[in-house]
């Protein structure tokens, strides 16, 4: 793991600086979630276990970090004429939300099979939701039409300095309430949360190897770490819908291949096993993609045997039907159908 990110990378890049400020920004509205542990996650992978529970985030979700720390950084005409941003659920609702409590319009577009949940708490925080086909259409290039006939100012939901800043503060939170870490494992979509907690572990416990953790069926992240440039697949089928990217940010990429040790990837098969075991063992819900990195841990995918390992539980937000499904083992086998 390199201690440095390369010189020739863009200046607007953000640093952990940029955390510590995102920090401040957002004290008094995010939830400092806590962090849970498991006597029986721990004799199961033979290590300790730091769970941040990022799904008792507001809006269930660590994304209103860095939504929030974004768009408190626009200027007053910027507020005053509204964001875009495009999201399958998390960072839909994560600024729609952050939008509400600063009294800036949110127009998000979101694919027409995202979570029903998802839309309608969306669109319940006053987010105006225009819908795509996210096999067919491209949500980027709907973002910057309107972006442009309306003035609106896009905050995608990773490849923004402000929003990995303010995914950092989780990990920040983290490390300051249990220590050093000897391993860090997060999971990645498009990496902004892996980008902004690599920045704090780096910072704050030098010497931990940080994981990237993606879905087998969409390891563009992986395939990108490896080769070392960024890689674009299909959109993914998996259940994990927060990572259905197909590609990595060129902002966070060159973050990650600086301070990221390795990429991995778990089943969805895996991910219902973590999401049962989280239930029945923690009494906590988790969606698929939150249980990426517990998943990683919980495997052995990653070996973490006598190791301290703080873990990012990411978001909660899954539709009751699709939980009870998840949990029966019937909504996965719908999937692959």
């Amino acid at each position: 793991m390199s201690a440095q990110i390369p010189s020739h990378s863009s200046p607007t890049l953000p640093t952990y600086d940029d955390v510590i400020t995102a920090a401040w920004r957002i004290a008094d509205v995010a939830h400092r979630t806590p962090v849970f542990t498991s006597r029986t996650a721990d004799e199961r992978t033979g290590a300790r276990l730091f769970f941040k529970a990022e799904n008792l985030q507001r809006s269930g979700a660590f994304k209103f970090r860095g939504a929030y720390n974004a768009i408190a950084r626009l200027t007053e005409d910027a507020r005053r004429r509204g964001v875009v941003t495009f999201s399958s659920g998390n960072h839909a609702q994560a600024i729609a939300y952050a939008g509400r409590l600063q009294n800036v319009p949110a127009v998000i577009i979101m694919p027409k099979d995202a979570p029903a949940m998802k839309m309608a708490a969306t669109q319940g925080y006053g987010g105006e939701v225009v819908l795509y086909d996210r096999y067919t259409e491209d949500r980027e290039e709907i973002c910057r039409r309107l972006s442009a006939e309306r003035g609106l100012t896009l905050i995608p939901p990773y490849d923004h300095e402000d929003v990995i800043a303010g995914q950092g503060t989780a990990v920040k939170e983290l490390i300051e309430e249990v220590g050093p870490l000897d391993m860090l494992l997060v999971c990645v979509g498009g990496g902004g949360l892996l980008a902004g907690s690599a920045l704090s572990a780096q910072a704050l416990s030098p010497a931990c190897r940080i994981y990237g953790v993606e879905p087998e069926a969409g390891n563009d992240a992986q395939q990108s770490f490896r080769s070392g440039s960024i890689v674009r697949i299909p959109v993914p089928v998996t259940i994990a819908d927060g990572a259905q990217t197909t590609y990595i940010g060129q902002k966070t990429f060159p973050i990650i291949r600086a301070l990221v040790s390795d990429m991995v990837t778990v089943s969805d098969d895996m991910l219902v096993d973590t999401m049962r075991f989280f239930a029945e063992r923690m009494k906590i819900v988790v969606e698929p993609t939150g249980c990426l990195a517990a998943a990683a841990a919980l495997h052995g995918v990653v070996a973490c045997q006598g190791k301290r390992v703080g873990i990012i539980i990411s978001g909660g937000n899954v539709d009751p039907k699709a939980f009870a499904g998840f949990l029966a083992g019937t909504a996965i086998r719908a999937s692959a159908s």
